[in-house]
């Protein structure tokens, strides 16, 4: 059996076709993270959106993070337009972090509760916090948590954080209240 005879040419040309596979632009670098001042007086601003949360400020997968100030786990309620339950956009990023901390917490529960203001009736204010907080429902199951996580009930207009009566007041009055396991 004869060994295959390569031709000086055929080596220059595989030659040439190796170092051009090996010549490609090398990938373009991340950009490294700040870094952040620590003299007195130097204030750092951060722009990002609240969705992109600073992992070193808390692990939004920790139960801790519930109860952290500086998580957006910590606040826990959705604020609706009048006669609305449409979840304003300000509040994705919060909906956001509860759904991700949700699907990485699988054995956590939720209770969604649907609050409405005063005016209307008894029975329209129990409707519209039932839409309320299954809007909440809603949204926190598709960005992630499971059906049997989550429970949307309505209180009306029965657990108001206002009690007087005004725009201002009622505007707080209006909104979906996210509790976990063991806060309700």
């Amino acid at each position: 059996m004869r060994a295959p005879f390569i031709s000086l040419s055929s080596l220059a040309a595989l030659s040439v076709l190796l170092a051009a596979c090996g010549s490609q632009p090398p990938a373009p670098e991340q950009s490294p993270a700040g870094v952040e001042s620590r003299s007195p007086g130097a204030i750092k601003v951060d722009t990002a959106p609240i969705a992109q949360v600073q992992p070193e400020a808390f692990d939004p997968a920790s139960i801790a993070a519930l109860k952290d100030p500086r998580s957006p786990l910590s606040k826990r309620s959705i604020y609706f337009d009048y006669d609305s339950y449409v979840v304003k956009d300000e509040f994705q990023a919060l909906l956001v972090a509860h759904g991700k901390f949700l699907a990485a917490n699988p054995k956590m529960k939720m209770l969604i509760q649907g609050n409405a203001d005063e005016r209307g009736s008894r029975e329209y204010n129990l409707a519209l916090g039932q839409k309320r907080a299954d809007a909440v429902r809603k949204a926190l199951n598709l960005l992630g948590a499971k059906e049997t996580q989550l429970e949307a009930v309505s209180l009306g207009e029965e657990k108001p954080m206002c009690t007087e009566s005004g725009e201002e007041c009622w505007s707080k009055n209006r909104r979906g209240d996210m509790l976990y396991s063991g806060e309700f």
